[in-house]
């Protein structure tokens, strides 16, 4: 084990996330639950100290950055490990095959007229909360699933039973021309964030939970480079949370969509 590192150490997460890992497993597990009051544990063995929000450490490894080294050559072949909810202050290590959702850099674009209103472009930061206001005016969700569909709440935060609390960006509902109902919870991630399958997980338990009667079509979206935006639906399988379909779009002004754009788009399957 390694010793204990400064206290002002900013991989102080790293090696208390390990050492959580390493209190829990034995070779060949592929399911480790913990409580968030086994990082305070951690901290103790180690002598660092506690920080002030142990939630951080865990939504860092969900979502912000890569698990240590050490926890990651320990995942069976073909897998890896992410961290799920496991009800109030507890978690689980658990292995799978795909844990995140990234944009395929070759996939063909698509230009969209941009309807973001200009004062919003102009003070819009490059965060969740821009993309999430792109989304909205352009009704890039509408183009995305053929539904018509409308925003019903940001940030949705409830309790859901064996999970705890989660929380989706947005959720959205809509209906198609034979009148289905669906539910559309959407993860957005701009900057360095990913895109997780633990969140597609949550929002799919959230939807059952609260949306029992409506069709739950989750949707991730990423901002890419130069304004694109990455959408992404997703599916549960018996492989996990898989993507049934990705589509990238570019915001521009209505003039930079050509008649040789419209005459491609024409021509493409819907594949």
């Amino acid at each position: 084990m390694r010793g204990a590192p400064n206290t002002r150490d900013p991989n102080r997460y790293v090696v208390l996330i390990e050492q959580v890992f390493r209190n829990r497993y034995s070779p060949g597990a592929t399911d480790l639950e913990f409580s968030r009051d086994e990082i305070t544990e951690a901290a103790t063995q180690l002598n660092i100290r506690v920080p002030k929000n142990l939630g951080d450490i865990v939504y860092s490894f969900r979502y912000r950055v890569a698990l240590p080294e050490w926890v990651r050559s320990c995942a069976p072949e073909g897998q890896e490990w992410i961290i799920q909810p496991a009800g109030r202050g507890r978690y689980r290590f658990v292995a799978v095959a795909n844990a995140r959702i990234s944009p395929t850099q070759t996939l063909a674009e698509t230009k969209i007229p941009d309807a973001t209103p200009g004062v919003i472009a102009r003070y819009a930061l490059g965060d969740e909360q821009a993309l999430l206001a792109r989304l909205r005016y352009n009704r890039l969700i509408d183009i995305f699933t053929g539904v018509t569909c409308y925003s019903l709440q940001s940030h949705l935060r409830t309790s859901v039973a064996g999970l705890g609390q989660v929380e989706t960006d947005e959720v959205y509902v809509g209906l198609d021309r034979r009148g289905v109902h669906y539910v559309f919870p959407v993860q957005a991630k701009a900057g360095t964030d990913s895109i997780s399958v633990v969140q597609i997980e949550q929002d799919l338990a959230l939807c059952a939970a609260r949306f029992p009667n409506l069709v739950c079509r989750p949707i991730a979206a990423q901002f890419m480079a130069n304004s694109v935006i990455a959408l992404f639906e997703l599916e549960q399988s018996e492989k996990g949370v898989v993507v049934s379909a990705e589509r990238h779009y570019r915001l521009t002004p209505a003039t930079g969509v050509s008649d040789q754009d419209l005459e491609r788009y024409r021509h493409r399957t819907d594949g």
